[in-house]
């Protein structure tokens, strides 16, 4: 481990975070109001304007000057270390290799707030840290490294840093691999469990024996199975939509919830942005952010940056973000995935609440409030609940359109059902807000899954939790290009058939835990959603033939009961699509939207295409994360947002 000798140089001010210190640093406030005064770093009527926000927020004194932009980071921990009588170190200054301390957890460390940064030659170890240095603090530090401590004043950003490149080894080991060292069977590393590939070639293989044996009689059998699978999906669908309709929000939250908040009451939160080549969005972004209506001392923003982002980090700095953003590097190794960095994330994460956000989205201002009520109001089994998304951009092409009505019934109608019948809710990719420590407890997110949202919704649920959705809305952008909605959407769904197969590993154990009604929920919904786009074509080629072929050939090949099943099955399940489609945006009042519903079997063409581009993906690259490009829209982010 490195040696440290003394102070460093003053650093400048490049990625940092307010929230840690309205967490953690233990400060009397007209204390260090006044030392911050006498060493001419605030003025007398800035530590009073701050005084009185302390008194109206109940943040820490130090906080509100830095998420204020009124002092720098350094200048008020130098101060606090020169009122607690110990050294100052600026950790960027000082070498730092490698640990080798395997015994120690840099997530604990982060929460803490102390390093070891070195050990002199007498065995003193020389620890960094942005809390008050006790005497109580420096005998327990002691005990965990087995030795004398000898205690040096650095900023909460500092000691984070020191972690990310002492603990790199093992933060990056537990992002990736957390979740399947702790439990294997809940990660999709593993695509097939041996159990599960010795059913599918078993059913490979007695399929192909029936069809050498009976070829009619299976072929007919196999297009009534589809048929019936399709609709049986897509009724299922309908009737929680409808659900969903009758009770609009299963947490409901009114303006007089919000307003009844005090800000005094409420407790850091935390904000995770990963951002990977996403340089075009990041001025939007910051934009976005602070128009959030939560006090600024104590929101914390970690924006999550992957090690070889240049660009990306080099429009972060350019925005000159405020003092509320903290730029984490996302260490490089596979898989290199967005719930990868989520994870390396969440270790640093302080808030006692947390939310994803994309680059792009541009969330309603007063979302952190609603979904804090939210949770006030759900109890402490509710773990999660999701915010609905919906598109700003929605009428700028057909595939826009056809974006905005599938979201408008999803999150609108679609979760809300889910809900109020208690089934499990896949997560959305951005908008959920967590409690930090349940989030912990249910092991974060699985890196292997590409879509870690979906598949962390239904694990809380199997896990006996409970996740529910708010009333209030994130707005993106739709996805304006085929080719790019393609890469999307062949993403999802092979994440939706890693789902299912993580899932359905052990089924009666699955039934047993969950009941039933969710796992036959689960079953419907994740399994249920890939198949049917996988049916449509087969579904699709059926009707043209039947068009075609004169029905005495049409008879040779399929049974006539087969072949009106098959298309009433079709017809009827694209008639049910249509519908709960239109149902989406009466809700959002997108009238002009509502006959554009009628095309949505051609939508489904589309995914149909995705889908078999999953279904080999699966098979060939089943951890590769393919990248959606944003800011392709040439329309503003205020552009059509209700």
């Amino acid at each position: 481990m490195a040696q440290v000798w003394g102070h460093g140089a003053v650093r400048g001010p490049a990625g940092s975070s307010a929230s840690a210190d309205a967490q953690n640093v233990s400060m009397v406030s007209d204390r260090i109001g006044d030392a911050l005064v006498a060493a001419g770093r605030v003025s007398p009527e800035q530590r009073d304007w701050a005084l009185h926000v302390q008194r109206r927020t109940g943040s820490h004194l130090g906080a509100i000057l830095l998420a204020a932009g009124i002092i720098s980071r350094q200048g008020l921990y130098q101060t606090l270390a020169e009122q607690w009588g110990v050294p100052f170190v600026d950790v960027t200054t000082v070498p730092l290799a490698v640990s080798t301390r395997r015994d120690l957890d840099p997530e604990r460390l982060a929460r803490d707030l102390w390093v070891p940064l070195g050990r002199h030659r007498d065995g003193t170890y020389v620890v960094a840290t942005a809390r008050r240095p006790t005497a109580t603090l420096q005998q327990a530090i002691a005990r965990e490294l087995g030795g004398p401590v000898a205690l040096l004043a650095t900023t909460d950003w500092d000691v984070d840093y020191a972690l990310r490149h002492l603990f790199r080894d093992q933060l990056l080991d537990a992002a990736s691999h957390g979740l399947w060292r702790r439990d294997k069977e809940r990660s999709a590393r593993t695509v097939l469990s041996r159990s599960q590939a010795l059913i599918l070639a078993a059913c490979v293989g007695a399929l192909a024996a029936a069809a050498v044996v009976a070829p009619r009689a299976t072929f007919a059998a196999c297009s009534a199975l589809v048929a019936v699978a399709f609709l049986l999906s897509v009724v299922f669908k309908f009737a929680v939509c409808l659900v969903g309709a009758y009770h609009e929000t299963f947490v409901e939250v009114t303006d007089t919830d919000v307003a009844a908040l005090e800000d005094a009451d409420l407790p850091v939160y935390t904000v995770l942005v990963p951002c990977y080549r996403e340089a075009n969005v990041v001025p939007q972004l910051m934009a976005n952010l602070a128009a959030l209506d939560y006090p600024a001392a104590k929101l914390e923003v970690l924006l999550l940056l992957e090690e070889d982002d240049d660009e990306t980090r080099a429009a972060a700095v350019a925005a000159r973000p405020p003092a509320t953003v903290t730029f984490v590097t996302v260490p490089r190794g596979q898989p290199q995935t967005k719930p990868k960095a989520c994870n390396v994330g969440l270790a640093f994460a302080r808030g006692e609440y947390l939310v994803i956000y994309d680059a792009e989205d541009r969330p309603e201002p007063g979302q952190l409030k609603k979904a804090i009520a939210a949770f006030r109001k759900g109890g402490p089994e509710l773990v999660c609940v999701q915010a609905a998304l919906n598109y700003f951009n929605a009428e700028e092409n057909a595939l826009t359109r056809m974006f905005t009505l599938e979201y408008s019934f999803w999150f609108d109608y679609m979760l809300t059902g889910l809900s109020a019948l208690g089934l499990p809710i896949p997560l959305g990719g951005t908008s959920n807000h967590f409690r930090t420590d349940e989030l912990r407890l249910l092991g974060g997110w699985d890196p292997f899954n590409v879509t870690e949202d979906a598949d962390l919704g239904i694990r809380a649920a199997a896990l006996g939790k409970r996740v529910g959705v708010v009333n209030s809305t994130t707005f993106e952008e739709a996805n304006n290009a085929y080719g790019n909605f393609v890469r999307q959407r062949s993403r999802w769904i092979k994440g939706y058939l890693q789902t299912t197969l993580v899932h359905l590993r052990h089924p009666v154990e699955l039934v047993r835990t969950v009941g039933w009604k969710q796992a036959g929920g689960f079953a419907l919904l994740i399994g249920g959603t890939p198949l049917s786009f996988l049916a449509m074509p087969p579904l699709l080629l059926l009707l043209m033939v039947s068009l075609v072929l004169p029905p005495s050939m049409l008879a040779s090949v399929f049974p006539g009961w087969v072949l009106w099943v098959s298309l009433a099955n079709f017809l009827l399940g694209n008639a049910l699509m249509v519908y709960v489609s239109m149902m989406g945006v009466f809700k959002r009042r997108r009238h002009r939207l509502v006959l554009w519903a009628l095309i949505n079997p051609l939508y489904w063409c589309l995914h149909a295409v995705a889908a078999y581009k999953a279904l080999g993906q699966l098979v060939l690259r089943p951890h590769y994360w393919e990248k959606t490009a944003h800011g392709l829209t040439a329309l503003p982010p205020s552009a059509g947002s209700h």
